[in-house]
């Protein structure tokens, strides 16, 4: 049975599902859920981002590792809603980036839709295959791989 989710779901829910915070939380919103599939969320890139002081002066780009964290903390928030668990005491870290792409810059104003699909589970791992993109145009796709840390 699939665990029924009243969308969109905003900053304060993502809260509870993610131990992320300022300045690292990168997901602003849950738009789509099905749960133990697929989601769909976003991030407003704004200009006040802490990373765009030093990535690039005068020409501020988000960094390609930044939008891979995001798509890894949307893959995240599916399997917690999919679970129906919250962030206490579980902790997630990134394994491995496999076929990271990037096509296009992210920059201040853009908004960051992050598509997540659950390619597969293993153990306490998870496999997800993520795609971002900015006015429907691909900026960037990775396989991400995550496990939970054991006690």
């Amino acid at each position: 049975m699939s665990p029924t989710v009243q969308l969109p779901i905003d900053v304060p829910a993502i809260h509870a599902l993610l131990p992320h915070r300022y300045p690292f939380l990168l997901v602003d919103r849950v738009t789509e859920y099905e749960a133990h599939k697929r989601i769909v969320a976003y991030k407003n890139v704004t200009c006040n981002e802490p990373f765009f002081q030093g990535h690039f002066p005068g020409k501020p780009v988000m960094p390609g590792v930044m939008v891979v964290e995001a798509l890894a903390q949307a893959g995240g928030i599916l399997t917690q809603l999919s679970s129906q668990t919250t962030a206490d005491g579980r902790l997630f870290y990134l394994v491995k980036i496999d076929n990271a792409k990037f096509s296009r810059m992210v920059v201040p104003g853009d908004r960051l839709e992050l598509e997540v699909e659950l390619r597969r589970v293993i153990r306490n791992m998870a496999l997800y295959v993520g795609t971002a993109r900015v006015d429907g145009e691909q900026v960037a796709c990775a396989e991400i791989l995550c496990a939970e840390a054991r006690p």
